[in-house]
C-alpha cells in the first residue's frame, strides 16, 4: 500500500514544487496534460482487450457502471440536498445563455472513442501490445507530475481553500456520500468494501481513477471508475442549468472534481460568478483527495 501511496505522492509533489510565472507555458502544460488522458485512456482500451472471457467481462464492466453510479449518484444528490436544507445557498443571478449541452455531451463523448480506438487496436494481439500496461504506469507517474504543477499554478492558496465555506462544505459532502454510496453498490454487488471505495474515491476523474482502479484491480474495476465518473460528467452537464434554480449546492457538486475545469464554464454561466470560488475550491478539494485515497483503498 505505502509504495503505490509514494508512486503517487512522489510526482503530485514534485510537480507542486515547481512555482511557473509564464502564462504561455503554463497553458502548455495544461494542452499536453489534456493530451495524456486521451494516451492514458487509449492505452487502458488496449488492455481492456487483453481480457480473458471478453464478452462476459464486457457485461460485468456494464453492470458495476450502473450499480456504482446509481448508488453514487443517489447518495451525493440526497447529501447534498439536505446540505442545501441545512444551509440554503442564495442568489439574485440570472442565467446567461448557455453553451450547446449537446455539443459538450460530445466532447466527453470523445474519451470514449479514444477506449474504443484502443480497445479495436488491442483486438489485433500483436505482440508488442503487451507492453501497454507498462506505458500506462511510466504515463500515470508523469500525468501526476503535470496535474502537480497544474494545481500549484492555478492561483488557489491554502488559505483561500479554507476561508471559502460553501465550496468546502460541497467538496465533503461529496466525499463523504460518495464514499457510502462506493461501500453500498460494493455490498450489492458482493465485491469487498475496499474496492467500492476506491472506484468511489474517483470523484468524477475518469482519467486518474480509471489507470489507478486497472492498476490495483485489474481493466474490469478501472473501465467501471472510467465509465461511472464519466457519466457523472455527462448527468452533470445536462442537470446544472436545471437544479442551479433549485439547489445550487447540488448543482455544484454533482460536478465532482470537474468543477474547476471542465463544467466550470456552464456553472458561471449558469450561477454566475459569485459561483466560481466555490466552484474551484470545491474541484481542487476533491482533486486533492482523490489519488491519495484511491492508494489508500488500493
Amino acid at each position: 500500500m505505502y509504495s503505490g501511496l509514494l508512486i503517487i505522492l512522489v510526482p503530485l509533489i514534485a510537480g507542486y514544487l515547481i512555482p511557473l510565472r509564464n502564462h504561455n507555458f503554463i497553458q502548455s502544460i495544461n494542452r499536453l496534460l489534456s493530451w495524456m488522458v486521451y494516451v492514458i485512456l487509449f492505452l487502458m482500451g488496449i488492455s481492456l482487450a487483453f481480457l480473458e472471457n471478453l464478452s462476459s467481462n464486457l457485461l460485468l464492466i456494464f453492470q458495476y457502471t450502473a450499480a456504482f453510479f446509481l448508488c453514487i449518484f443517489l447518495a451525493n444528490a440526497l447529501a447534498l440536498y439536505l446540505l442545501e436544507r441545512k444551509l440554503p445557498w442564495r442568489s439574485t443571478h440570472k442565467q446567461e445563455k448557455l453553451p450547446s449541452r449537446l455539443h459538450m455531451v460530445l466532447e466527453s463523448l470523445k474519451l470514449c472513442g479514444v477506449v474504443l480506438i484502443g480497445f479495436l487496436l488491442g483486438l489485433t494481439q500483436w505482440p508488442w501490445l503487451h507492453y501497454a500496461t507498462a506505458g500506462s504506469e511510466y504515463a500515470l507517474i508523469f500525468l501526476l507530475f503535470l496535474v502537480g504543477i497544474q494545481l500549484r499554478n492555478s492561483g488557489m492558496t491554502l488559505r483561500q481553500i479554507i476561508v471559502n465555506r460553501r465550496g468546502m462544505l460541497v467538496g465533503v459532502a461529496v466525499a463523504i456520500s460518495a464514499l457510502a454510496g462506493g461501500a453500498l453498490a460494493a455490498w450489492l454487488l458482493g465485491m469487498p468494501v475496499k474496492a467500492g471505495l476506491a472506484v468511489a474515491s474517483g470523484f468524477g476523474w475518469y482519467s486518474l481513477s480509471a489507470i489507478l482502479i486497472s492498476d490495483a484491480y485489474g481493466p474490469v474495476l478501472g473501465s467501471t471508475a472510467f465509465f461511472n465518473d464519466l457519466l457523472r460528467e455527462l448527468v452533470a452537464i445536462m442537470l446544472i442549468p436545471t437544479l442551479i434554480r433549485r439547489s445550487r449546492s447540488t448543482a455544484l457538486g454533482l460536478c465532482g472534481a470537474t468543477s474547476m475545469d471542465f463544467t466550470l464554464p456552464v456553472l458561471q454561466r449558469s450561477g454566475g460568478l459569485e459561483i466560481v470560488p466555490p466552484a474551484i475550491v470545491h474541484g481542487f478539494l476533491l482533486s486533492l483527495m482523490a489519488p491519495v485515497l484511491i492508494a489508500l483503498f488500493s
